[in-house]
This record gives structure tokens, C-alpha cells and sequence, in this order.
């Protein structure tokens, strides 16, 4: 077994559920138990290691490499350590045909096991940067609401180049979509059932706006596309109206999930699904339904640090992705990002997540090959 093998299967047996999505008392939430066996683990290897208060008994753990002379840049590598939920058997790491299975397995522990294990590999080589100081942070919360990535920019952190882990099957990614959550609520006047046309049916007002943004504006969402990333998305996710099948229904709320691209904001997408609600005289209050902003990130290819990525990666050109991650969060603090890491997105979050062993080693061995090349 490998040293990042190890580092894995030990890291997906410390449950680390984020707490919105479990009891805070529940023995599988929090990023606790994994933020202190990476302060061990760095520590072991020489790196500074120091805790950072995102929320309260949530910390981003955070390990430091010095160069021996003066600083002249600053790398981050930035995975975050929480999960999506999981029942008991996925906390048990199964090799099996060369992969690993367990939560977290490729989103995202794969990541750390591959930056934190460079790292340590780094600290203890010959070769190793003089003058670029190489920071790993453990994120919190990437899961809900970015609350880690949030606090690190929030606490002034500045660095020139920020690899976000996340499972890109190792593509250097530079831009992905963000995520837009609206709640449309329809108005209309109830009355008896048994007289509707003396109510107004908000229900079958919200019926037309839905076919409207799953037809026509979807189909004008395909008309714009990103170099990258292709066009934007709309999703109908919820519907809520009426009260009880005798009353005509006075309101009715649909939550919708917009995959914006790069220039796309929430009042610039707000009022153009404003401007098709009015162009078919139907009429909707439109507010935002997320916890906090999900912008999009796009991060330019031809940026020095990029083309150093792609080129120890034997890559020729970067690749986007659809997901919204940390990477948005750091570029929009001033921290220019792009987004890397072993493992498939289709394997995120499945009931057998899993990750490939050959993968994370050649992983390991990309990092190491960029940071190695830093002065």
C-alpha cells in the first residue's frame, strides 16, 4: 500500500458529513476528526501547521511549506474535507480491482490524500522551491455553503495561484458554471372550488411559466455558449401551491437551479426571465433561493502559472466543468484558481464512490513535477 493509499483509506474511515445535512450531534458530522489527523500528519512531515475558525467547531486546518529564502510567490492547494451524507459501510475503505471505495473516496479526499501527500514529498526532497511558499488548506464546508473557502478569503490570505481539488480525471480545469437558485411565486385570488372562475388559479398560472423556462428559455440558453463550458442550464427543481383541492389556489412557488457562465449574474438573469415572464403576460415575484453566492469562475489560460500547470500535466489545453466549487470563491477574493484533482464527477456522491489508485499516484506525481518546477 502506498504512503497516499494509506493517507486515503484512513481519511475516509473519519466520517466528516457536513453538519447541514445531519444533526449536529451526529457521530458522522463535522470536519473535526479529519482537520486534526491532517494537523498530525503535516506536522510529522516538517510543514507549520495552524488552525482557522470558519464556524463555530469548524476549522479549515492549514499547513505550511517556508522556502528557505525570500517569498516571492504563494501556491495554495485547497480541497475541502466534508461529505455529502453516507451510511456506516461506506465509512469502511474496500480496495478492490485497483480502486478504492468509501465517502469522499474521489470529492473529495482523493484530493487531499493527492496535495497533502506532494506536499509532504516535497518537504523531505532536494529539489523544493527556494522562494515560493506552498500552503495546503483543508476547506470546510464546500458542500452547503463554501463557509471555509469564505473565511479564508474573508481573513486576507493573499496568494498568486490557488489548485482547488476537486475529481477533474487530473484535467487542469480553468472555468466552470455557477450556481443560481431562484424562487418564483405566482400570485392569484382564491375561491370556492366549485366557482373558479370568480378566483384566479395561481397553479395554472405557474404550470405556463414552467413549460415556458423548460422550452423557450431553455432553448434560448442555447444559443449563447462559453468556449469551454458550453451553454448555461434551467431546472425546474420544486413546486409548491394550494391548499386543499376545493380552494383555488392563491399562490404557487417554483425553486429553479440556473448553471450560469462566466459575465451571467443574478440580477442579470433575474431580469431577463422578468423580460420572457412579460413578453407572454404572465407575471411572477422572482427572488434569489441560495445561501450564498455561487458565481462562475473562469481563470485565463495564457496566466504563467497555468501554462506551467498544463505543461507538467502534459496537457495542451484546459478543460470546464458544469459543478460550481471553492475555486469561484477564492477568484472572486483575488486568489486566481483553476480546479484539479483525481477522480470522476460521476462517481460523487454515489452510494459506491469510488476513486482510482493509479490515478491518485499519477496524481501525486503531477503536483510534485509542477511545484518542483516553482523557484
Amino acid at each position: 500500500m502506498t504512503r497516499a493509499e494509506k493517507l486515503l483509506a484512513e481519511l475516509i474511515a473519519l466520517p466528516s458529513v457536513n453538519p447541514a445535512f445531519l444533526s449536529s450531534r451526529h457521530p458522522h458530522a463535522g470536519e473535526k476528526r479529519v482537520a486534526e489527523f491532517l494537523a498530525a500528519t503535516a506536522a510529522r512531515a516538517g510543514l507549520d501547521v495552524e488552525f482557522q475558525t470558519a464556524l463555530p467547531g469548524r476549522n479549515n486546518v492549514i499547513a505550511r511549506l517556508t522556502p528557505r529564502g525570500s517569498i516571492r510567490q504563494t501556491i495554495l492547494l485547497a480541497p475541502h474535507t466534508d461529505t455529502v451524507v453516507a451510511d456506516s459501510t461506506q465509512f469502511i475503505p474496500q480496495r478492490k480491482h485497483g480502486r478504492l471505495y468509501g465517502r469522499g473516496a474521489c470529492d473529495t479526499k482523493g484530493s487531499v490524500s493527492a496535495m497533502l501527500t506532494a506536499l509532504c514529498e516535497l518537504a523531505t526532497a532536494k529539489r523544493r522551491p527556494q522562494q515560493t511558499e506552498i500552503i495546503f488548506v483543508g476547506l470546510i464546508d464546500e458542500e452547503n455553503a463554501q463557509a471555509g473557502s469564505r473565511a479564508l478569503v474573508a481573513s486576507g490570505l493573499k496568494a498568486d495561484f490557488a489548485i482547488v481539488g476537486e475529481p477533474t480525471k487530473l484535467q487542469v480545469v480553468t472555468a466552470h458554471k455557477g450556481c443560481l437558485w431562484l424562487r418564483l411565486v405566482a400570485h392569484g385570488r382564491a375561491a370556492h372550488g366549485a366557482t373558479p372562475r370568480l378566483g384566479k388559479n395561481a397553479v395554472h398560472e405557474m404550470a405556463r411559466i414552467v413549460d415556458l423556462l423548460e422550452t423557450d428559455y431553455a432553448r434560448q440558453l442555447q444559443r449563447r455558449k462559453h468556449p469551454v463550458l458550453g451553454a448555461g442550464t434551467i431546472n425546474v427543481g420544486t413546486i409548491a401551491g394550494g391548499v386543499q383541492p376545493n380552494i383555488v389556489p392563491e399562490t404557487c412557488a417554483i425553486a429553479i437551479d440556473r448553471r450560469t457562465l462566466p459575465g451571467e449574474s443574478e440580477t442579470s438573469v433575474s431580469r431577463e426571465i422578468a423580460a420572457l415572464l412579460r413578453s407572454q403576460k404572465l407575471s411572477a415575484k422572482i427572488e434569489s433561493a441560495k445561501l450564498a453566492p455561487a458565481l462562475p469562475m473562469e481563470t485565463a489560460p495564457q496566466m504563467p502559472l497555468v501554462r506551467q500547470l498544463l505543461a507538467a500535466t502534459r496537457q495542451k489545453r484546459p478543460a470546464g466543468v458544469d459543478y460550481f466549487c471553492d475555486a469561484a470563491v477564492l477568484a472572486d477574493g483575488g486568489i486566481p484558481s483553476v480546479v484539479f484533482g483525481p477522480g470522476d464527477i460521476a462517481q460523487a456522491h454515489t452510494a459506491d464512490e469510488w476513486i482510482s489508485l493509479a490515478e491518485l499516484e499519477r496524481g501525486i506525481k503531477w503536483l510534485v513535477r509542477f511545484l518542483e518546477s516553482l523557484p
